[in-house]
């Protein structure tokens, strides 16, 4: 009979995000004959004492692998994570890049079930943006290419509010073939993943291409973040965006997502900025954000770009929204304690998978092409959960 090796618990624990104490209480591992419960996963992963199975469950559960890797002789191999166009700040924990590698993990994962099933049912056709551009580096050029492809109207997207306007953008990306996920924690409110060190992940797949955005971001920022992540699919770069501006790409990407938004036209005349208060700065960003349903950071990213404010004047600003960002998702945090009711787990479930995930997860249950337990990995959810959601209202 093999046996568990304790180098691979240790691995799987570390590689988790978790350290010893956290882990221990996870999975239900108390004191027990005067040993503290994380003395005991200390001793476990020490290869001293042997794991009953019902706790090499609990394990697997909480540390996001197969129950065979822990009879590994050796780690596994990381799975490449694509490009990493991230320029992180200093000190960022090793727990947070632990979540973005498990989020990483995760969704490779079901984007290779979703495409093999579409191969399976001679649906795998090739989408001929997808790397169409590589090497381009005018914003401009993939910019029109994007909109082009979409169909998307920037008069539609304004029309309403911000929420109706990710909606749209969204709508236009899934119809061309793209799914598009909003992802911000890995199950619960504990495993949050740091904004700072993600905040979208584009995979360059010709058949099933996915985008995953941070909804811990506000939701004034996921339109620019999605444009952000198709210039990556347009460039054809699978990779992992985020942390701070410094790097020739993002940069690039980001003036993409900013063409589209707001047009360069929109900005230059602007020009009575040149040298005004951060007041006024200030407040003529928040007037154009809420009229083109954008973000005020980007407003003040576009103004920083046409060279209207210099960069103290944007990174002070940038700051100060960032700060009112926070002020008021702390508001709506507590609000949302003390309200009752609200929207359906199935109503919020399918919004953060996106309608073309769950619809296509619908179709190929009626086919038979995917059994209830396929589906439930490819959705995220548990299979006594996978009928109640592709049945609920779009």
């Amino acid at each position: 009979m093999p046996k568990v090796n304790p180098v691979i618990l240790r691995w799987a624990r570390e590689t988790a995000g978790l350290n010893v104490e956290e882990a221990a209480e996870k999975i239900g591992l108390n004191a027990a004959r005067g040993v503290a419960g994380s003395d005991r996963l200390t001793m476990l992963e020490a290869g001293k004492v042997e794991p009953s199975r019902p706790l090499l469950l609990k394990m697997a559960g909480l540390y996001r692998r197969p129950i065979l890797t822990f009879y590994l002789a050796n780690p596994p191999v990381a799975a490449a994570r694509g490009e990493d166009f991230r320029t992180l700040p200093a000190g960022f924990a090793q727990r947070d890049a632990a979540l973005v590698d498990t989020l990483l993990r995760e969704v490779r994962a079901r984007q290779d079930m979703v495409r093999a099933v579409l191969e399976a049912e001679d649906e795998a056709d090739r989408l001929g943006f997808v790397g169409s551009l590589e090497g381009q580096r005018d914003p401009q050029v993939i910019a029109a290419a994007i909109q082009r492809a979409l169909g998307f109207d920037l008069q539609t997207f304004r029309h309403g509010n911000q929420r109706k306007g990710f909606a749209y953008l969204r709508g236009c990306a899934e119809a061309a073939g793209i799914f598009v996920l909003l992802i911000g924690n890995l199950g619960s409110h504990h495993s949050a993943l740091n904004v700072e060190l993600f905040r979208g992940f584009a995979l360059a797949d010709p058949i099933a291409p996915f985008v995953v955005i941070n909804d811990q971001d506000s939701e004034q920022a996921w339109s620019f973040t999605l444009l952000h992540e198709l210039a990556h699919i347009w460039l054809g770069q699978t990779g992992l965006s985020g942390g701070r501006l410094n790097n020739a790409i993002e940069t690039l990407c980001n003036d993409v997502a900013g063409r589209i938004l707001l047009p360069t036209g929109e900005i230059t005349t602007e020009t009575s900025l040149v040298g005004a208060s951060q007041d006024r700065v200030v407040a003529r960003i928040s007037a154009i954000a809420e009229t083109r349903q954008v973000s005020h950071s980007m407003v003040a990213y576009k103004l920083y770009r046409e060279g209207i404010i210099d960069e103290n004047m944007w990174s002070s600003v940038t700051a100060l929204f960032r700060q009112q960002w926070l002020r008021s998702k702390a508001v709506q945090r507590d609000r949302a304690r003390e309200a009752e009711g609200g929207p359906s787990y199935y109503v919020v479930r399918r919004h953060k998978l996106g309608n073309r995930l769950v619809e296509l997860a619908k179709r190929m249950l009626a086919d038979g092409a995917l059994s209830p337990s396929k589906a439930a990995a490819i959705l995220g959810v548990k299979p006594s959960n996978v009928y109640p959601l592709t049945n609920s209202a779009a």
